[in-house]
Parts: C-alpha cells; structure tokens; sequence
C-alpha cells in the first residue's frame, strides 16, 4: 500500500522534531542548528507550504525568509490535534495515541472530540496522550506557551503542553511580540506560541478567499514584527501544522441512511477528509471492501492493518491500536464526506479541510529568524 501514498520531500524533517530540535539547540546539542541562548517556535495553524506558495505575494515577508526545501512533514491525520500534541512530545500519534480530530473511545460507544471535547467526552489528559512533553522532558529549562486566553486550562492544554507556564494574550502581533520578550527575557529558554487565524477563517471562508488573503497579510506583518523584536543571540522557527484544501460543496459525499457505505458500519469518527469507520463486530472486512470498490478512485482506503503496516501512524502502542478505525478514508481528490444522518448540518458549511495525505496538507513550511537565520 505505501507505494501508493505520495512522495515526500527527500531529508525534509518531521514535524516531531522541530520544538524536539529548538530545545536541543538552547543546550547547544542541535545537529541542524546552531547553539542559541533562547528559541521561539511558532505555529501558523493552516499555513501549509502549497497555501503559502501561492499567495506570496501577499506574504512577502515570509516568502523571502523561506527557501523552496525549508519545509518539514507533519503527522498523519494532517490535524491540529494529533500534529501539535506530536510537535509537544516528539512522538508520532501510534505512540501519544492521539490519532485523529475524533475517535472512538475503546469499548465505549463515546466518539471523543480530541482537540475541545475532552471535559465533555470524559478524556483524562494525564492518561489519555500518553508521551511527556519536550517541556516535561527537562524541567530545568524555562518553558513558555503563548497563546490565545480561551486555550488556558483545557483539557488539550493541559494534555500537549504541560511543563510549560501558560501566558495569555489574544491580539496577535502583541502575541508574537510577547514570545519574543519572554525569550529574551529568560536566558536559556524554550517558547512555544500559536497563531489559530488562518485556519479558522480558512475553515469558514476557504483558503482561497479574500478573507484568508487578507488574514495571511496581517499573519506576515505579525511574524515581521516578531523578527524585529527577536534580540540577536534567539532563534525562532515558524511551521504550521497542516496545510489546507477548499472542498466545494457540490464536492461532498454525503452518506445517507441506507447507502450501503454506511452498512455494518457502527460508528463514523475522525473529520471531513480522513474518516475512522468501527465496523460492526465481524464485518470489517465486508466494509473495507464495499469502501474500496466505491471510493479508491478519489481516496485511500485501507484497513487499521494495513495502516499500521505502513508506518502511517509510526510505531502504535497496543493500548492505542483500538482507537483507530477498522477502515480509513484519506481523501485523495478534493471531496470530503459527511455523515448526512446526524441532525447537526453545521460542519457541512466548512469550505477549508485537511486531515489527509497529499502533499497540500502535510508539507508545511519550516522557516528560520533571528539566531536561526544567521
């Protein structure tokens, strides 16, 4: 099956090792960087390396500072909770266990919502991401996030960021500003902050819109003034962790009650573009094929096996395993799917997605500044 996925870009780095590698480069460890007295790492959530090439233009700050191979791969599923909680530990999902947007809590009929629903889905964040942070991996280095108010104390927070102390501030170029005095301001370092703007209007509006365009200018004047407020002896490095693809909605596939691509199938779990489907007991085998014959033209469809068979998810513990799907449905095309059942229509209105295979949503950007840059 994985002669089938795309190509990657060749000595393009993880994602599992960009915050990994900025700490190592504080102790002065670093294989690819140079020793700094502090680093800043920071995420555009959305921004993958295809959005930001072809909008260039309107992120001219950000495009001179990238080279065409300043890139680095991120997880799979291409989402926000399984690439930051991989980027927090330096661990891939098969192993953190957080594998998608939503999952089916093992031996449960609960499909938690693994990014904002875990006080109401019942997760524990001690237990339930199960690798310690790069944070936590060295508690003698003064570890920071900034980011947006509404975020402090989450159960996602307290899950992919713990052993870092927790500054809020909501505008977003005194966000950026903010990391980099707190950077300077604590010799020896390591500061994560996060910029969720794109993706959210990229959600809503599509990556392609005005409104995204007009986000990404203001996102590239933030980055600028984070630049300029970085003092000489800091590093930073700005990746996203997905990129994203407009689905049009005459381009979704709804599954409605008595198609047979939702017999046997007990529960639809993951997001728009990368489906988890739990088969009914005994039928996995059945689903997968009905899925196959109907859909390998426009996805990848592939059995839980088959998907840790080829590394798609690294190593998967045994306690993570169950919570992935029996089947997959990483969309290959520009369609999403869309469990036309449920009463709640809303996610239906979403025009950006990511979650899946290709190259638009996995190869971010990886660029350099400050320390980083010279």
């Amino acid at each position: 099956m994985s002669d089938m996925l795309p190509a990657e870009p060749a000595h393009a780095p993880r994602l599992t090792d960009v915050l990994a590698g900025a700490a190592a480069s504080v102790r002065g460890t670093a294989p690819r960087l140079p020793h700094v007295r502090s680093a800043v790492v920071l995420v555009l959530d959305g921004l993958g390396a295809a959005n930001l090439d072809a909008r260039a233009g309107h992120a001219r700050f950000l495009a001179a500072a990238r080279g065409r191979k300043d890139v680095a791969v991120t997880v799979f599923p291409s989402t926000t909770a399984a690439a930051l909680t991989s980027l927090m530990t330096g661990t891939m999902p098969g192993e953190h266990g957080i594998v998608g947007y939503r999952v089916r809590v093992p031996g449960t009929d609960v499909l938690a919502n693994q990014l904002s629903g875990w006080e109401k889905d019942g997760l524990d964040p001690q237990t339930w991401q199960r690798s310690r942070t790069v944070f936590a991996q060295d508690p003698a280095m003064p570890a920071f996030v900034v980011s947006k108010g509404e975020y402090r104390g989450s159960g996602f927070t307290r899950a992919a960021f713990a052993g870092a102390a927790f500054l809020a501030e909501d505008a977003l170029d005194r966000r950026l500003e903010l990391a980099a005095e707190t950077a300077s301001a604590h010799p020896g370092s390591l500061v994560y902050t996060y910029a969720p703007e794109l993706d959210q209007i990229g959600h809503r509006e599509g990556w392609e819109s005005d409104a995204w365009i007009a986000e990404l200018e203001r996102v590239d004047a933030a980055v600028r003034g984070l630049a300029e407020a970085l003092t000489p002896s800091v590093g930073a490095l700005v990746t996203a962790d997905h990129g994203m693809v407009d689905v049009p909605r005459h381009a979704h596939i709804l599954l409605e009650e008595g198609s047979p691509l939702v017999r046997d199938v007990a529960a639809i779990a993951g997001e728009p573009r990368m489906l988890h489907l739990y088969a009914e007991p005994g039928t996995a085998a059945s689903v997968l094929e009905r899925w196959r014959e109907a859909e390998s033209t426009r996805s990848w469809v592939f059995s839980r096996a088959e998907a840790i068979g080829a590394g798609l998810f690294g190593e998967v513990a045994s306690e993570v395993a169950p919570r992935i799907g029996d089947v997959l449905v990483a969309a290959r095309g520009r369609v999403a799917y869309y469990d036309d059942r449920v009463a709640d229509k809303g996610p239906q209105r979403m025009i950006g997605q990511h979650g899946s295979l290709t190259s638009a949503e996995r190869i971010v950007p990886l660029i350099r500044l400050g320390a980083y840059a010279r």
